[in-house]
């Protein structure tokens, strides 16, 4: 039987989300990871968030991307994101 694989969505909150979210990627869950509220508060503290959010995607094999203006979606290394290749010539 294939291993379970979970599928959580949250809202980020502040920074100290981060180590939460890096916990889940690392037992390998899909996640929904909603920074709308993070936004309107500190962009600086999000911008900050969302680059160790791909740093620790990348080091652990996983596939990440925007869903929209408010979401990040991020799959274990067995599930890849399809992301539409532009032809911009």
């Amino acid at each position: 039987m294939a291993e379970t694989i979970y599928l959580k969505a949250m809202t980020v909150r502040d920074h100290t989300d981060i180590d939460m979210i890096k916990k889940d990627i690392k037992m390998g869950m899909i996640l929904i990871v909603r920074v709308g509220p993070m936004a309107q508060r500190d962009l600086q503290g999000l911008r900050k968030l969302v680059d160790e959010l791909y740093a620790a995607a990348r080091t652990e094999g996983a596939d990440i991307a925007r869903l929209g203006e408010e979401r990040i979606l991020v799959t274990p290394a067995i599930v890849q994101i399809w992301k539409p290749q532009y032809d911009l010539k």
